[in-house]
C-alpha cells in the first residue's frame, strides 16, 4: 500500500493523494478510526463505491451455526461474528440532481490524511459532475477517545464556478447490503440483515435507530444530531423507518459560500437493559456531545493523544519509512484498547470483520505488553474483561475434564468459537498468556488493588488448569501432553516448550500471589497443599534437548521428524495450510510461526546465550512464517543474539504488514499483533529490553542503518526515556522516584535530572542462518 504512489512517507500522519480504487478496501482499513468501543471504517463519506461497509460495537456479534462434517464432544454449537451496526457515516451529497460519485464525472483532486496526533481523517476533493458543475469538498471525521459513545464528521461543500443547487442526506443506516459472504450458505443466510427494528425517530435535527440482534439478543442504538451554517437559502427536512433516519439538507450556493453540517453520533447497546433505557443512553451521550461542541470535541482529542505520544512515542532517525510506520501502529493499538473498557481486543481491532471479530491470545502476548507500558489503563480493562468470562471458561474446563479455567482460543464475549479443536481448544497457552499478561502489568504498576480484585483469581484458575492438564512420570519429571502450541503445524504435540515453560511461569506466579494475598486465596480454596504442588509441577516441568543437534525440541519428538520438502515447495504454495493436508504438515519438522523462537523471549532465563543462538539457527531454516505474528519475535531474538541485519529486515515486515499488504488481507482490517510487534520488535529488539523479577533490563543495540533510536516507557508511575545511537545509551527519568535498572546486566539508579550514559558494545561478527527457500525477509 504505502509503496504505491499515492502514499506518501510522513512522519506524522498517513497520506493519500490520489484515490485508487483498486486498493479502496485496503484503504478503509488503514483510514480506521475507532476508540476501541466504537469502530468506524475508513469509507468515503458518501458511502459508494466501498469494499466494506464498517460500523463497529466492540462485543456486538450475532451468533451463526458451526457446521461439523462430524460431530464430536466438546465441539462448539454455534460461533459468533462481529456484525456491522447502523452506519452513521453516511452523507450523501447531490450536486444540480447528480448524485456526487467519484467513479462518475471528472475527479481534478483527492486527498484523504490520517493525523496521527490529531486523531481525526481529513479529506479534500474537487469534482466536476457529469453536467459540468465543479464543487469542493471537505470532511473531517473522528471517533471520540474522551467521550467513548460518540463519533462525528464536519463536512463543507462549496462551488468553485457557478451557482449550484446542493442537498446533503445525512443518514443512520441499519442492515446495510455486505460483500457477499464466502464459506457456508447458512452462515451467510444468518449474517443478511441481522437487525430487527424496534424503534426509529426523526425530530429537528435528530435521527435515532434503536434495533435487536435476531439470535444474540443484543439491543443497539444509534442517535445523531446537527448543526447546520449556510446561506439564507438553507432548508432542512428529517424522517425515518425501520432501517433509515434522514436529515436532508438543501440550498443554493454561490461561489464563495460553503454549506457546512456537523453530525454527532452516538451508540449504545446491551444484552440486558431495556429499549427506554438504551435510547436514553445514547440520547444522554449526543446531549454531551452537543454540549461539547465540535471544536471541542477536536481540542480533546488532540489533548488525548499529546499525552499519548508524551509517553510512548517511539522515534526512529535513518529510516523514514519505519518512523511512520511505528507511529501509524502505535495510533492502531491504542484506538483498540483505548476505551474497550471490560470487553475484549480484537485480533483485527475494530478496523473489519476478519476474524470473525474475535479475540485470540495474540492480545495477552503481543498487544498487552506494547499497552502495559504506554497505556496501562486499557490493560487493567481488557484483564477485567477476561475475568468476567470466569464462568464461561470454568465450564469449558469441565466439558474437558479439567479444573480450573480453559479459555477459549478465539471469542467475542466468553465462549469458544474455533470449530478446528487440535488448534483452538488444544491450544491451551492462551491460558499462559493472560497469566503473564496479569503478573506484567501488576508488577509494571504496582496496582495490587487489582492483584487482589482479579489478578489473583485469574492466576489461580489458569495454574489449577496445567495441573490437572499436566502429570508426574514415574521419575518425577512433570510433562503436559497432547497440545498445540504457537506453531499451528505442529498440533496436539507432547511437551511443547514454550507451552511447558510458561505454564511454568504460570504455576510459580499463582503460588506468589497466594501467599502474599492469602484471604482472596481461601476465598477461592487455595491451600497450602495446593500451592505447594504447583511449585512441585513447575519445579518438575521437562523442556526436551536434543544433544546430538545441541538444540531444545520444540515439542518432543519434534527433531527426529522428516524435514519439510522446502526445495519442492513452489512460491505460490505459501502459506502452507491453504495447499497441503494439516496430516502432512503435522508430522513433518515445518514451522508456521515463531515458537520455540518466541519461548527464548518470554523465558529467556531458560536458554543460555549459547543455546539461544543455536536454537535460533536451527529454527530460522524450518520456520516459513506462514503467520503475521512470527516476524516480530524472529527480530527480537535475532538481535538478541547479534544478527541485527536479519533483526531489522524482520523489523520492517512486521511494520508493513497492513502498510504494505504483505499477507493480501489488510482488507479486511489490520493486524493489531503485527502493529504492537513493530514496537516489540524495536523496544525489546534494538532496545534490549525486558522486565524480569520487577527490574528492568537493556542490552541495546542499533543495525547499521538505524542512527538513533529513542523510547519511553512508564514504570510504576515513572516515566523513564531511552535513547541509543550507535555507541552511547541514556537512560533518562523524567518523573518520579529514582529507579534502578540494568544495563547489559551492570545495575546503575536513573534520578530525575540526572540522566545515566552507557557505552553500546560492539556485536559480535556472525554468520547468518539460513531460511526455507524464498522465505527471507525483504531486505530492507
Amino acid at each position: 500500500m504505502i509503496a504505491h504512489d499515492a502514499y506518501a512517507v510522513e512522519p506524522w500522519c498517513l497520506r493519500e493523494t490520489t484515490l485508487h480504487l483498486d486498493v479502496l478496501p485496503q484503504s478503509e482499513s488503514l483510514f480506521a478510526l475507532s476508540n476501541g468501543h466504537v469502530g468506524w471504517r475508513g469509507n468515503l463519506d458518501e458511502g459508494e463505491p466501498h469494499g466494506l461497509p464498517g460500523t463497529y460495537l466492540n462485543g456486538v456479534h450475532e451468533l451463526r451455526p458451526l457446521p461439523y462434517a462430524e460431530a464430536g464432544y466438546g465441539y462448539p454449537e454455534s460461533g459468533q461474528t462481529v456484525i456491522d451496526v447502523s452506519n452513521g457515516k453516511v452523507i450523501r451529497l447531490l450536486v444540480d440532481d447528480e448524485p456526487f460519485d467519484l467513479r462518475y464525472g471528472a475527479l481534478h483532486h483527492h486527498e484523504r490524511v490520517l493525523d496521527l496526533r490529531a486523531g481525526v481523517l481529513e479529506r479534500s476533493c474537487e469534482w466536476t459532475s457529469p453536467a459540468g458543475r465543479t464543487v469542493r469538498v471537505r470532511s473531517t471525521r473522528l471517533v471520540s477517545f474522551t467521550q467513548r459513545a460518540v463519533a462525528g464528521i464536519a463536512y463543507e461543500v462549496e462551488p468553485v464556478d457557478s451557482e449550484v443547487r446542493v442537498v446533503i442526506q445525512s443518514e443512520l443506516v441499519a442492515n446495510e447490503q455486505l460483500p457477499p459472504l464466502g464459506g457456508d450458505p447458512r452462515a451467510a443466510a444468518v449474517l443478511e440483515s441481522p437487525l430487527e427494528p424496534e424503534d426509529h425517530a426523526a425530530e429537528g435535527s435528530r435521527l435515532r435507530l434503536v434495533h435487536l440482534t435476531r439470535r444474540s439478543g443484543l439491543r443497539i442504538a444509534a442517535a445523531a444530531d446537527h448543526v447546520v451554517r449556510g446561506p439564507e437559502t438553507v432548508r432542512t427536512a428529517t424522517e425515518s423507518s425501520d432501517d433509515l433516519a434522514r436529515m436532508t439538507v438543501t440550498a443554493v450556493l454561490k461561489p464563495g459560500e460553503t454549506l457546512r453540517l456537523e453530525k454527532l453520533v452516538a451508540y449504545g447497546w446491551s444484552a440486558v437493559r431495556s429499549l427506554p433505557a438504551v435510547r436514553d443512553q445514547v440520547d444522554a451521550a449526543l446531549a454531551g456531545a452537543r454540549s461539547t461542541g465540535w471544536h471541542g470535541l477536536l481540542e480533546q482529542q488532540r489533548g488525548y493523544l499529546d499525552d499519548f505520544w508524551n509517553r510512548a512515542d517511539v522515534e526512529v532517525d535513518g529510516d523514514a519509512e519505519i518512523q511512520q510506520a511505528v507511529r501509524f501502529a502505535l495510533f492502531h493499538v491504542l484506538q483498540a484498547g483505548a476505551r474497550s473498557e471490560e470487553r475484549a481486543i480484537p485480533a483485527k481491532g475494530l478496523t473489519g470483520s476478519g476474524y470473525d471479530g474475535h479475540s485470540f491470545w495474540d492480545t495477552e502476548m503481543f498487544v498487552l505488553p506494547l499497552l502495559t507500558y504506554t497505556a496501562p489503563e486499557s490493560v487493567a480493562e481488557a484483564l477485567r474483561w477476561r475475568h468476567a468470562t470466569l464462568p464461561e471458561a470454568r465450564e469449558r474446563a469441565e466439558q474437558l475434564g479439567l479444573r480450573g479455567a480453559a479459555f477459549p482460543w478465539r471469542t467475542i464475549d466468553g465462549a469458544e468459537c474455533s470449530g478446528y479443536w487440535p488448534a483452538g481448544t488444544a491450544a491451551f497457552h492462551v491460558n499462559a498468556a493472560i497469566a503473564a499478561a496479569v503478573v506484567r502489568y501488576v508488577s509494571s504498576t504496582g496496582d495490587e488493588e487489582f492483584a487482589r480484585q482479579t489478578g489473583v483469581e485469574l492466576l489461580v484458575e489458569t495454574a489449577r488448569l496445567w495441573r490437572s492438564l499436566g502429570h508426574h512420570d514415574h521419575h518425577g519429571r512433570f510433562h503436559i501432553d497432547g497440545v498445540t502450541g504457537p506453531d499451528e503445524y505442529s498440533a496436539l504435540a507432547d511437551d511443547n516448550a514454550y507451552t511447558n515453560l510458561m505454564a511454568q511461569s504460570n504455576l510459580r506466579d499463582a503460588a506468589d500471589i497466594v501467599e502474599r494475598h492469602p484471604k482472596e486465596a481461601a476465598a477461592l480454596g487455595v491451600d497450602d497443599e495446593e500451592a505447594a504442588a504447583w511449585r512441585d509441577a513447575a519445579e518438575a516441568m521437562t523442556v526436551h534437548f536434543d544433544r546430538v543437534l545441541g538444540v531444545h525440541e520444540q515439542s518432543r519428538g519434534f527433531t527426529s521428524h522428516q524435514v519439510w520438502d522446502f526445495a519442492g515447495t513452489r512460491p505460490d504454495q505459501y502459506p502452507l495450510l491453504l495447499h497441503f493436508p494439516y496430516f502432512d504438515l503435522y508430522r513433518k519438522q515445518v514451522v508456521k510461526q515463531a515458537d520455540l523462537v518466541l519461548a527464548m523471549f518470554t523465558r529467556g532465563d531458560a536458554f543460555t546465550p549459547e543455546q539461544k543462538a543455536r536454537n535460533f539457527a536451527y529454527y530460522e531454516a524450518l520456520t516459513v512464517r506462514d503467520s503475521s505474528l512470527s516476524a516480530c519475535c524472529q527480530a527480537v531474538i535475532a538481535a538478541e543474539v547479534g544478527h541485527l541485519r536479519l533483526a531489522y529486515d524482520y523489523m520492517g515486515e512486521a511494520a508493513l504488514m497492513d502498510l504494505k499488504d504483505l499477507q493480501n488481507n489488510t482488507r479486511d482490517g489490520l493486524h493489531i499483533a503485527s502493529l504492537a510487534g513493530t514496537w516489540l520488535a524495536l523496544v525489546a529488539g534494538f532496545g534490549g529490553m525486558r522486565h524480569r523479577d520487577g527490574t528492568f533490563h537493556f542490552a541495546p543495540k542499533l543495525p547499521e542503518k538505524l542512527g538513533r533510536l529513542a523510547f519511553t516507557v512508564q514504570v510504576r508511575g515513572r516515566c523513564l526515556r531511552v535513547e541509543i545511537t550507535d555507541s552511547v545509551a541514556t537512560y533518562t527519568l523524567v518523573g518520579g522516584e529514582p529507579l534502578e535498572i540494568r544495563h547489559y546486566g551492570d545495575p546503575l539508579t536513573v534520578a530525575v535530572g540526572d540522566p545515566q550514559r552507557r557505552p553500546v558494545p560492539e556485536p559480535p561478527a556472525l554468520p547468518e542462518p539460513e531460511q526455507p527457500p524464498g522465505r527471507r525477509p525483504a531486505h530492507r
